[in-house]
């Protein structure tokens, strides 16, 4: 499609080329607020089931007194705040609420609890929600991503 800056716009109701129904949809959606690819990670769940089981074990296990040390299961940040969460394991009793590290960009990472429901509902100065990392892998421990947190002010990695 070929925008021309000649076109005469303001002969027509809606002078304002950008919504045009027959736009280039990338146009469309960059010009409403938000950019193809943002739309598409939208609408991703903030865990996926797989996730949700492994984070319901490691519950289990925390909630019957096991010392427990696992890898996160799942890192969840906003991109437009500086907001990371990693997730070990998630309260078998209402199966909202995780537990894990979090760091809400104000360089004073620390252990704790977040619902998962309260998270969906958390959008950045840009208007951008809370994401899963697709490309998270855990390679330490959480008291080892901790101990790192702690020393650099934030969650590396």
């Amino acid at each position: 499609m070929r925008i021309r800056a000649s076109e005469r716009m303001h002969e027509s109701e809606s002078a304002d080329w950008r919504f045009r129904a027959d736009a280039h949809p990338c146009i469309n959606a960059y010009v409403q607020g938000a950019p193809t690819f943002w739309r598409a990670a939208m609408t991703l769940p903030l865990i996926t089931e797989a996730e949700r089981e492994q984070l319901l074990a490691n519950g289990r296990a925390r909630a019957a007194g096991q010392a427990i040390d696992p890898l996160p299961v799942v890192r969840l940040f906003t991109p437009d705040a500086h907001a990371t969460w990693l997730l070990t394991d998630l309260d078998p009793a209402d199966e909202d609420t995780a537990y894990g590290l979090c760091d809400v960009g104000i360089g004073m990472p620390a252990l704790g609890t977040v619902k998962l429901s309260e998270l969906a509902s958390i959008v950045g100065p840009l208007k951008r929600p809370v994401m899963r990392d697709l490309y998270f892998r855990a390679t330490r421990t959480l008291s080892e991503y901790t101990r790192l947190a702690h020393l650099n002010g934030s969650i590396m990695d």
